[in-house]
Parts: C-alpha cells; structure tokens; sequence
C-alpha cells in the first residue's frame, strides 16, 4: 500500500511541476488520513486551480481515480 500512495503522490507532483511556472516551489504531502497537499508558490495558485476549477477537478478525478485502485478515498487540498 505504501508504494501506491507514493506513485499516487508522484503522480500529482508531476502533474503539478508541468502545469506551473515555477517547478521548484511545488510539494505534494500525504498525511495518515489520506489528505495530499499540493503546495505551489502564490502566483501558481490560479494555474492550478484552472477556470471554474477545472484542473483541480480533474486532478481530483485522478486522485479518485488512483484510489479506487487502491481502494481508498483520497482529498486534495491546494495551499499557497
């Protein structure tokens, strides 16, 4: 289970890293009740929150995705 929490956390941060302006500013975190926080720098936010939050929508729709997989229910959090 471990390994695909860590392939799911990849997977984020990859995603991430290619939608942003500034790569290096971006952490993904797992905590123990299935919470992923994607940090990026502040003026990234807006990038991936996308209009009318469609990218995080759809990075939330990969998350839940995974975790059917994984038979867990992954969150998503964004923070700046």
């Amino acid at each position: 289970m471990a390994e695909a929490v860590a392939d799911i956390r990849a997977l984020i941060e990859k995603i991430a890293k290619w939608m942003v302006d500034a790569p290096d500013e971006v952490f993904v975190e797992h905590f123990d009740d299935d919470v992923i926080e994607l940090e990026v720098a502040e003026n990234d936010v807006g990038r991936i929150i996308g209009r009318q939050g469609r990218n995080v929508r759809a990075l939330r729709a990969l998350l839940n995705a995974a975790g059917v997989r994984a038979r867990k229910r992954y969150q998503l959090e964004v923070i700046d």
